[in-house]
C-alpha cells in the first residue's frame, strides 16, 4: 500500500497489482533534456595532489559508504514531475517535464509544451526512441552516449543516467579504498581511483551524498552532479532538486522534482514508444539534422 510522507509517495506492492499506462501522466508529454543532464565531457582542470587520509574522516566515511550500498538495494525506480532549466549554447531553457526511470537503464522524459506534447524521449535495453507528436515522427535507433547526445543534448548512456538521476552513485570498477578523504567547506570527500585511471569523488553533508564528480585521467572534468533538498520519502531519504555541469559540451541543467513516486510500477511498455496509425518512422542514422529535445 502507498504510504504518504510530505509531498511524496513510496509504493510498496508487488509489480502486478499495479499498472500505469503512459496515459496517466498528469498533463501532456514530451520529451525534453532529462538528460540534458547527466552527461558530457570535459573542460581541462588540473587536478591537485591528494592530501592525505585523516583518521576521524575515513572512520566515518565507513558509514556513509554502507548507507550508499543500501540506498543502491532500495531504490529500483522513479516517477515524477519535473520542472528542468538548462543553459548552453547561448540558450536559456525552462520547461515542465513528466520523467520516467526503472534501473537498471530504462527512462522515459516528456517534455511539455503550452498545448500538448513537445517531444518524447525512451530508451529501454539499448534502444533509443523519439516522438515528435507535431509531425507524428517516430526516430529509432541504439541507446548510446552520442545518439543521445545528438537529441537530448545527453552525452551519458542510459544506464550512468539513470543512476545519477536518482542520486545512485555510479559503481566503482575495483574495490579498492579512496585514495584520499578530506573535509572541504564542511563537505566530507572521498577520492576513488578507476582501473582506467579516471577518478571520481562522492562528497557528504548531514549524512547524505550531495556531489558526484568525474575527473578523466588526463585530469579533466568530465562531469559533477549535485543534490540537494532531501526528503524522507517512506524511510528512504531522496534529493528533491538535481543540477549537473558538463563542462565538454559547456552546459549546465537542474531539475526540480515534485512528488516523486519512488519503487511504484513502471510497466515495460511505458519505455516503448508506439505512435497511432500514418507515423512516419526514420532510422537514427538515416536522420539528417534532426530534432532534439532543446528544440522542443
Amino acid at each position: 500500500m502507498a504510504r504518504k510522507r510530505g509531498q511524496a509517495v513510496i509504493c510498496h506492492e508487488p509489480v502486478s497489482r499495479r499498472s500505469w499506462s503512459p496515459g496517466r501522466w498528469p498533463g501532456a508529454a514530451g520529451a525534453t533534456l532529462l538528460a540534458a543532464l547527466v552527461f558530457a565531457g570535459c573542460a581541462a582542470t588540473i587536478r591537485p595532489p591528494a592530501p592525505a587520509a585523516t583518521q576521524p574522516a575515513a572512520a566515518g566515511l565507513t558509514r556513509l559508504t554502507e548507507a550508499l550500498s543500501r540506498r543502491d538495494q532500495e531504490i529500483e525506480s522513479m516517477r515524477t514531475s519535473a520542472v528542468m532549466e538548462y543553459r548552453g549554447g547561448g540558450r536559456d531553457l525552462k520547461a515542465r517535464e513528466e520523467i520516467a526511470m526503472r534501473r537498471p537503464a530504462s527512462l522515459r522524459v516528456e517534455a511539455l509544451a503550452p498545448f500538448g506534447v513537445a517531444l518524447v524521449v525512451a530508451a529501454r535495453d539499448g534502444h533509443l526512441q523519439i516522438f515528435e507528436p507535431s509531425k507524428n515522427t517516430l526516430m529509432n535507433g541504439t541507446a548510446t552516449a552520442a545518439t543521445l547526445d545528438r537529441f537530448a543534448r545527453i552525452p551519458m548512456a542510459p544506464r550512468d543516467a539513470v543512476r545519477l538521476l536518482m542520486g545512485i552513485a555510479p559503481p566503482l570498477s575495483n574495490s579498492s579504498p579512496p585514495v584520499s578523504v578530506t573535509t572541504v567547506d564542511g563537505m566530507l570527500v572521498a577520492t576513488y581511483r578507476e582501473a582506467n585511471g579516471n577518478e571520481r569523488d562522492l562528497g557528504f553533508e548531514g549524512g547524505e551524498l550531495v556531489l558526484v564528480r568525474e575527473r578523466l585521467a588526463g585530469g579533466e572534468l568530465n562531469y559533477e552532479v549535485r543534490y540537494h533538498d532531501y526528503h524522507d520519502i517512506g524511510g528512504v531519504m531522496f534529493p528533491y532538486e538535481v543540477e549537473a555541469d558538463f563542462p565538454l559540451a559547456k552546459s549546465h541543467v537542474k531539475f526540480n522534482y515534485s512528488r516523486p513516486i519512488i519503487n511504484g510500477n513502471l510497466p515495460d511498455s511505458l519505455f516503448v514508444l508506439t505512435p497511432g496509425p500514418g507515423a512516419k518512422r526514420i532510422d537514427i542514422g538515416m536522420a539528417q539534422g534532426g530534432r532534439s529535445v532543446c528544440d522542443g
